[in-house]
């Protein structure tokens, strides 16, 4: 049987031990304010227990959102729901005795592990400093697990290491959608075929019917020898000949196009000239994937339908309240569609969110990530 992640459940004797948790703190920062908190409010029952507990904790994470490089707004965030210190100081300059020091169920932040050049290249020096700091090492952040970076696979090779709670979610949930119930709709949207194609190969042996919208429709129109003008596609050449041939394979029957002169209409993919923009989904395809939707017992979304962040973002909301509404066991997600979700408040109708977008498809592909990887080489524990 395979060897599996311990479960933070399985941890003895967390009163008074130091707690190095890593979170997923890399949220979007715009003028000084959070867009969305759905990662943050994720780590909090992890949280909670520890404190619960009597653990001494010791929050670590990155942020990299465009112009932000420290965890302030962060710290803020927290501090509005529990006692909270933040300490600034740089990994290196820390000593274990100022965390000894810490009460039971005390809660400390350290700043961004990333500005720290030892924290992506996996650093065995930087990885020993991290670790001296604390007793043991719980992995709540799948986001970042796909990342072989030293808060993620260095630190589960030198304390006893468990999973927390979203990370545990996050492989429970997921897994379902290697053994799904049928009809099972794979709706797959946004770019990057390079990360998605794997995926689209390994589900075609297991979906009933795999959807593929937003840019990666435009890499399939262009296979099968349709303009797209000057809209968005791979930057790399794949070869998806057998894939766009595939029975399974459903596109788009019309698109949203903007022209030159910025007005948007309604076209066919055949007639889409060389100076358009696809940019979104049309009603038509709208109309037929709803009833893909209506008559699926299993939906797994990842990606918008259109160009989201250009705010073409009509067909993404219409799908996201189609699926709520369907009977559809659902999984969803990735940024711009966690965008959508938490634009209609829907984040409690569908089965499951997922925190992640890389690591989710990675996960989906390979059905393991490197952190995840590292746990299961966990030292023994011993936590007397």
């Amino acid at each position: 049987m395979e060897k599996s992640v311990h479960s933070l459940h399985e941890a003895e004797n967390l009163k008074g031990k130091i707690v190095l948790l890593r979170l997923d703190l890399d949220v979007s920062i715009q003028n000084g304010k959070i867009e969305n908190d759905f990662r943050l409010r994720g780590g909090i029952p992890t949280i909670e227990y520890l404190k619960k507990q009597g653990a001494k904790i010791v929050i670590i994470g990155h942020i990299e959102s465009e112009g932000v490089d420290t965890l302030g707004e962060i710290y803020a965030y927290y501090k509005k729901l529990f006692p909270l210190t933040f300490i600034t100081d740089p990994i290196s300059s820390l000593k274990r005795e100022q965390f000894e020091a810490m009460r039971e169920s005390d809660v400390v932040l350290l700043e961004n592990l990333r500005k720290n050049p030892g924290e992506k290249k996996n650093d065995p020096a930087y990885v020993a400093q991290l670790a001296s700091l604390g007793d043991i090492y719980v992995n709540d952040s799948f986001a970042v697990c796909h990342r072989p970076h030293a808060s993620i696979i260095g630190l589960p090779g030198k304390l006893p290491s468990f999973a927390g709670f979203v990370l545990e979610n996050e492989i429970k949930h997921l897994s379902r959608a290697f053994a799904p119930k049928s009809p099972f709709l794979f709706i797959l949207g946004g770019a990057k075929f390079d990360t998605k194609l794997p995926l689209v190969k390994k589900f075609l042996d297991i979906a009933d019917t795999i959807y593929l919208c937003g840019a990666l429709a435009n890499d399939c129109w262009k296979e099968q020898g349709l303009s797209v003008g000057i809209s968005k596609v791979s930057e790399n050449t794949y070869d998806i000949g057998n894939i766009v041939k595939n029975r399974k394979i459903i596109l788009p029957v019309d698109v949203r196009v903007k022209s030159k002169e910025g007005s948007v209409e309604i076209k066919h993919p055949a007639e889409v000239t060389g100076e358009d923009s696809i940019v979104d989904a049309g009603p038509e395809s709208l109309s037929d994937l709803k009833k893909l939707i209506n008559t699926s017992s299993f939906i797994l979304w990842n990606g918008p339908l259109g160009l989201y962040e250009g705010g073409f973002k009509e067909s993404t909301l219409a799908v996201a309240n189609m699926i709520i509404e369907s009977k559809a066991e659902s999984i969803v997600g990735g940024g711009d569609t966690l965008s959508a979700i938490d634009e209609l408040h829907l984040e409690k109708k569908f089965g499951f969110v997922s925190t992640g977008g890389g690591s989710m498809l990675e996960f989906l592909a390979s059905e393991t990530l490197v952190g995840i990887e590292a746990l299961k080489k966990n030292v023994t524990q011993d936590m007397s």
